[in-house]
């Protein structure tokens, strides 16, 4: 049994709409191995080790589902074992995650399975699958072991995993705070693998680490590490704080302690988590011993007089108490029978106590601290307290080393509550918590006494969320209150777009238009990730990871998503939900890669962006593919885009109320036009879109019409739409390889980056629409692709042109030198098409060269680019023989497109990486 491949999706995926982790597993011979077979002592041994697994219903949809499963008839594949083990052990780590689904591949694949599970954290739910495999392994008879080992040690294991887990998982206080912003609706981004999270989207970005908020002043929490300060700010108000001194030796520790008289206190100057104090000691030795307790944790050292009383935890956000704790150390209570040993393996079987965070209650350890307080009274771990005696095994109260919390905030008494207020505010801090010792926190420290020992920033929301006793308090949600007030926004608005062809012009389109209305958009595509307008990252951004990265910039208040097969077929979506989610089309593209075979299966792919759609979907009625999404999205409205104006179903739709885009004929060409609840809203003529060619480019028509039916979805008035559309054009430098034209030589000439049938095919219908003498192509196709679709490319300008010259990417992809051109021109033949119109120039820059000098005035090239740079250099800067230039002079003024061309191709060379490898990524991700 072994794990072939992984794949861990951070969004939506084909497998689920949240994240999941997908293992391909291959059982091997385990495969005739179900679990009745493998027997009582196979179940028996897994169930001790997770008994929580009894719980879990799995299809019978009640707790012992899946035990039933196990036992009955010849019982399950171990596939599904592993899927419920990941599960629980996450659980056991504190994680809630339930989703699990597994499958057998093909029936060419016997015994592989595709065993997909829910996580939180990416690196726990991977360890989560690799302990799952090594205890199913542990738990096989012999024969059938594998992997496992004779020092394997399954407790020891599962507590290796569970503290693995809690150092990557986001601390329970800044879950809280997590939690609350869900129940907000509040999106969140983890910045970093500690507690650094960013809530809400864009512009409207709060950030916090831990229960330090972005609001939080970095004086107060200077002052709160400064204890000295601390006290003397408190004092100075008239707070009641102890008397204290700041020492660096044992000696002067010593001295401090007779000046201050009485029991003293003492701790690390900037500890925490109560690591190194020691408190209520007199004597000399104690005092000597506690000082080198508090030296391992801060060079300076406070001595502070002692003060009788309970140790409460009083929190404050924004001015205001909201939780008020008791804290009672870590200890055990005789019965006059057991040792204090066998009283905190008592404790420690409290359900309620587990490893580090990842339940109410830590369990109990009977480390060096332990010791320490067990000889103060003369005890050790083999000692037998009496009965109903109380032996502290901490000297705090913190819940971190096994102490215990109850809530007290409905007694506490109004004086102590304004005194927690005032201190925290004397700080400066948003969120704040105050140690307060007092005898009955019911009752004022004016009339029985009590001190504050300290205010914490940062403090933990653990023992006020879940407390050992008394009811829970919602510490979290004033917190998110704060930073955003109710009717505060967070969220930008996102639209996401896929389909094979034509998404990045259309993202581009939208951004753009988006712009042009106000807005600062952030926008990945195929060549990079822009921010309002400026490229700030190159290459290809169409994955989950650039999605985040445009999310996170402070800057933006609009995210327009270029989403590609690549990054959904490996990591799913890079957000949770989308705004409005467009697929423009499914045509044959990257099929027999990566388990996509067919068109059903690539649109079920694709599929994944209107399934994230919360408030729009944008569907191409005239794909019969696409036009089936509508039955699995739970978008508010969808939005048919069509092509022909008498589409039955769009009519219907839009009769009913519906929302639509058309392509209507009028006198003055065509019109595209809107439909909303009963609305006809005519937009803009095509022929005043330059990116159209005057109207005679239908697939960017198209493109233009899905830009505007998600910018009308997202609220953006006509107006700005129309402005944005009509401003929009396909130059090298706003659009690379996306229909650039160049009219500066007596022909014309047309780069893109077409590199399927169905984006050949559009360009070349183009070509004919267009009025020339001649018309000439350069074509390729990827090497990667079946030998059936680069045919299917051939077919598609087969007869179209006049003069064919057929030429290969520079990355060959597995084959040979001149095996694409000549599989393109064998089929070109068998089209129709005469040999002596067939140039076969396999290098691209030759092939290129060769084209240009077959122009002459009047005529049509269209070349499909791979290097969409060096191409377009090579476009610009080629030089027309004397005759032809004389038999079509130039204007004397260039254009504007002719001078932007000229003086930024030079800083394209220092921005614009190595072709190749921005090819390749780009056709990984299509």
């Amino acid at each position: 049994m072994r794990i072939l491949n992984r794949n861990v999706y951070v969004g939506p995926s084909q497998y689920a709409k949240f994240p999941v982790i997908r293992l391909e597993l291959d059982l091997g011979a385990l495969e005739q191995w179900p679990t009745a077979k493998l027997g009582d002592g196979f179940i028996d041994g897994l169930l001790a080790a997770l008994p929580g697994l009894a719980e879990h219903g799995c299809s019978y949809r009640e707790p012992g589902g899946f035990v039933r499963r196990m036992r009955e008839g010849e019982g399950t594949w171990l596939g599904h074992v592993l899927e419920h083990v990941a599960i629980e052990l996450q659980n056991t780590a504190g994680e809630d995650v339930t989703f699990g689904k597994t499958r057998s591949i093909s029936d060419d694949r016997p015994g592989v399975y595709s065993v997909v599970y829910e996580y939180t954290q990416k690196e726990e739910g991977i360890a989560a699958g690799e302990l799952a495999l090594k205890l199913l392994d542990s738990l096989l008879p012999a024969e059938l072991r594998t992997a496992t080992n004779e020092s394997w040690n399954w407790e020891e294991e599962r507590d290796g995993f569970i503290r693995y887990a809690q150092r990557r998982a986001l601390g329970p206080s800044t879950m809280s705070l997590v939690r609350a912003a869900e129940e907000r609706g509040i999106p969140w981004l983890r910045l970093n693998e500690q507690s650094l999270v960013q809530l809400g989207h864009g512009k409207y970005q709060q950030r916090i680490q831990a229960t330090v908020t972005g609001r939080t002043p970095h004086i107060a929490v200077e002052l709160a590490s400064d204890k000295e300060e601390t006290n003397k700010i408190l004092a100075s108000l008239g707070l009641p704080v102890p008397r204290q001194e700041l020492v660096q030796s044992a000696d002067a520790a010593w001295r401090a302690a007779r000046r201050l008289g009485g029991p003293v206190v003492l701790k690390p100057y900037n500890g925490n988590h109560g690591r190194g104090i020691t408190i209520n000691i007199s004597e000399e030795d104690d005092v000597r011993a506690a000082f080198e307790a508090a030296r391992e944790h801060s060079r300076s050292v406070i001595v502070e007089t002692y003060m009788a009383g309970d140790d409460h935890r009083l929190l404050v956000v924004n001015g205001e108490l909201i939780a008020a704790t008791k804290r009672t150390p870590g200890h055990v209570v005789g019965d006059g029978k057991s040792t204090i040993a066998q009283l905190v393996d008592v404790v420690n079987s409290d359900p309620r106590r587990g490893v580090g965070h990842e339940k109410v209650l830590t369990k109990l350890k009977l480390d060096r601290e332990a010791e320490l307080m067990m000889e103060r009274v003369g005890y050790t771990a083999d000692s037998i307290p009496k009965d109903g005696e109380v032996v502290p095994l901490r000297s705090t109260a913190n819940l971190s080393t096994g102490g215990t919390a109850t809530d007290v905030t409905d007694i506490i008494h109004p004086d102590n509550r304004a005194m927690a207020e005032r201190a925290v505010r004397a700080i400066g801090l948003d969120v704040g918590g105050v140690d307060f010792l007092s005898t009955n926190i019911a009752e004022s420290y004016k009339s029985i006494g009590g001190g504050i020992c300290e205010v914490n920033a940062a403090p933990g929301f653990r023992m006020h969320i879940a407390p050992s006793e008394g009811a829970p308090r919602d510490a979290a949600g004033p917190v998110i209150d704060m930073l955003f007030p109710p009717g505060t926004p967070s969220r930008v608005p996102i639209a996401a777009v896929t389909g094979t062809n034509g998404k990045t012009t259309t993202s581009r389109m939208l951004a753009h238009i988006a712009k042009m209305a106000g807005y600062t958009p952030g926008l990945t595509t195929t060549d990079g990730v822009y921010i309002d307008g400026q490229r700030t990252v190159e290459g290809d951004m169409t994955g989950p990871v650039s999605a985040q990265m445009v999310l996170r910039d402070p800057q933006i208040d609009f995210a327009v998503l270029e989403t590609a097969r690549g990054g959904l077929v490996r990591a799913g979506m890079g957000v949770g939900e989308v705004d409005v989610g467009a697929v423009l089309n499914v045509a044959s593209d990257h099929l027999g890669l990566k388990g996509i075979d067919t068109l059903e299966q690539l649109a079920e792919v694709k599929r994944i962006v209107v399934e994230a759609a919360r408030d729009c979907a944008v569907l191409n009625a005239d794909d019969p593919n696409v036009l089936k999404m509508s039955g699995y999205t739970d978008a508010k409205v969808i939005c048919y885009v069509t092509m022909n104006p008498s589409h039955p179903l769009v009519r219907e739709h839009v009769r009913a109320g519906g929302r639509a885009c058309a392509l209507e004929a009028g006198v003055n060409g065509h019109m595209i036009t809107l439909y909303d609840k009963g609305s006809h809203i005519p937009l803009l003529w095509t022929h005043l879109i330059p990116a159209t060619l005057e109207g005679r480019a239908m697939h960017n028509v198209q493109n233009a019409m899905f830009a505007a039916s998600m910018a009308f979805s997202m609220g953006i008035k006509l107006d700005a739409i129309r402005h944005g559309l009509r401003t929009f054009d396909t130059t090298f430098f706003q659009a690379p390889g996306r229909m650039n034209v160049f009219n500066e030589h007596p022909f014309k000439v047309i780069m893109d980056y077409a590199h399927n049938a169905h984006a050949v095919g559009m360009m070349a219908d183009l070509a004919q629409r267009l009025d020339a003498n001649r018309r000439i192509v350069a074509v390729a196709a990827p090497g990667d692709r079946r030998d059936e679709d680069i045919e299917a490319i051939a077919h598609t300008v087969a007869g179209k042109f006049d003069h064919y010259v057929v030429k290969r990417d520079d990355g060959l992809r597995g084959r040979d030198g001149d095996e694409v051109p000549r599989i393109i021109a064998k089929a070109l033949q068998a089209a129709g098409v005469g040999k002596d119109a067939i140039s076969i120039i396999p290098d691209e820059q030759e092939a290129v060269d060769a084209a240009l000098r077959m122009g002459q005035p009047g005529d049509l090239l269209v070349v499909f680019a791979d290097a969409l740079t060096r191409t377009w250099k090579q476009i610009i800067r080629f030089k027309p023989d004397g005759d032809m230039q004389k038999a079509a002079p130039r204007a004397e003024v260039p254009t504007l497109e002719t001078n932007l061309d000229e003086q930024l191709v030079a800083a394209m060379e220092g921005v614009v990486r190595d072709e190749r490898g921005l090819r390749f990524e780009r056709e990984e991700s299509d």
